[in-house]
């Protein structure tokens, strides 16, 4: 049965400072010493969670883009973390899912933190991204995504015995008051969902005094932490299996017991 060899990087971004973050960046995914396929960025990678659309958004043509080209395919990996995007007069806190060929797939955040005021600087996405890598499926999402469950619910056709994902991550800047609830529903998503859940966060303080913990977290499908790093910057190298995951689903076939639904 094949694996997947994914790391994550927790990272203390710099407030708005995109050159330095995609220096700072780029050294850290340089000094990768293990062979990987999948390194996962946080949340709005270059900028922190800023509402400052207008000014620090960029198109699909721009630097970071570009960035994330030259990243990938120098080092033979999938790259993958959430930027703002401009594109037809919208803004979008849009994750992209960078191939070393140079192609890609991207997903906007569906869930905007309006407690935030996100929602009155970008505009929400309306379909979701199931990627794949080596026979693996893998479901992109965004921090406050992670509070609506139905958005990650796992379908499963009986007739095939195929499950729609295998691994679900989430990128993120969630701040440490509210930790306890990222790190539970991490967990509940991963044992809904028998799948392996990412969720990669940032550490250090916004500008707004915002503090992050981290916490990022991987997490099998019997929702058992794997790996977890919290208060300090941390690259992670972690191999999945396959074999692991197709006994948990055998052994507990619980999604035949699901409920049938469809997103609207």
């Amino acid at each position: 049965m094949s694996t997947l060899t994914i790391t994550t990087i927790q990272s203390n971004l710099i407030w708005e400072d995109k050159t330095a973050n995609l220096q700072q960046l780029q050294q850290k995914i340089d000094s990768i010493e293990e062979k990987t396929e999948i390194v996962v960025l946080p949340e709005m990678f270059t900028t922190g969670f800023s509402m400052k659309a207008k000014e620090l958004a960029e198109t699909m043509d721009g630097e970071t883009v570009e960035w994330m080209k030259m990243v990938s395919n120098k080092n033979g990996i999938v790259l993958t973390g959430s930027v703002m995007i401009e594109e037809a007069g919208k803004y979008y806190n849009r994750l992209i899912w960078m191939l070393p060929n140079g192609q890609y797939g991207y997903y906007d955040k569906r869930h905007l933190f309006a407690y935030g005021e996100e929602d009155q600087h970008y505009s929400s996405g309306n379909k979701r991204l199931i990627a794949s890598v080596k026979g693996w499926k893998i479901n992109l999402q965004v921090c406050y995504d992670l509070r609506f469950p139905v958005w990650a619910r796992q379908s499963f056709d009986s007739a095939e015995d195929k499950s729609e994902y295998d691994v679900l991550i989430y990128v993120a800047n969630w701040p440490e008051r509210r930790s306890h609830a990222w790190k539970t529903l991490l967990c509940a998503r991963a044992i809904e969902n028998q799948c392996y859940v990412v969720g990669v966060n940032r550490v250090g303080d916004d500008a707004k005094n915002i503090h992050y913990s981290g916490n990022t977290l991987v997490i099998d499908p019997m929702g058992q932490v794997l790996y977890h790093m919290a208060d300090e910057e941390d690259v992670n190298t972690i191999t999945l299996s396959k074999e692991k995951l197709e006994e948990v689903r055998t052994k507990f076939p619980f999604l035949n017991d699901a409920d049938e639904f469809t997103i609207l």
